[in-house]
């Protein structure tokens, strides 16, 4: 089990983050930011024949103008990653370098998370 509440430090523009358990069971949990900032998260974890999935998500909502209404409505962005491990063949140590391979392709200069927001692949 993860801490309660786990805390994730600031990033500009991303304030610390304090994640406190609503609810839980042997499969995961929902947090809340207890800072109000509109930040949860989902972590789930499924075992199957084929292998455990194992999923993270993160969502932040927040109050915006509707462009075509001039409304206030709440908006909801979130984000996520499912692990797929199958039942052989990969260490824990394999799948937390195909993580890092993963989030080494993100963050590389010729791919970035700005231009597959661009929708370049």
């Amino acid at each position: 089990m993860l801490a309660d509440p786990f805390t994730i430090a600031a990033n500009a523009p991303t304030p610390s983050l304090v994640m406190a358990i609503t609810k839980s069971d042997g499969y995961g949990s929902e947090r809340v930011d207890t800072g109000g900032n509109g930040y949860n998260t989902v972590i789930n974890h499924t075992p199957g024949k084929n292998g455990d999935r194992h999923y993270f998500k993160i969502t932040l909502t927040k109050d915006a103008t509707n462009p075509y209404s001039g409304l206030v409505q709440k908006q909801t962005a979130s984000v996520s990653v499912s692990v797929a491990v199958p039942p052989f063949g990969f260490t824990t140590a394999n799948m937390v370098d195909l993580w890092e391979a993963l989030v080494d392709s993100i963050n590389d200069a010729e791919v970035t998370m700005t231009r597959l927001l661009q929708n370049q692949s």
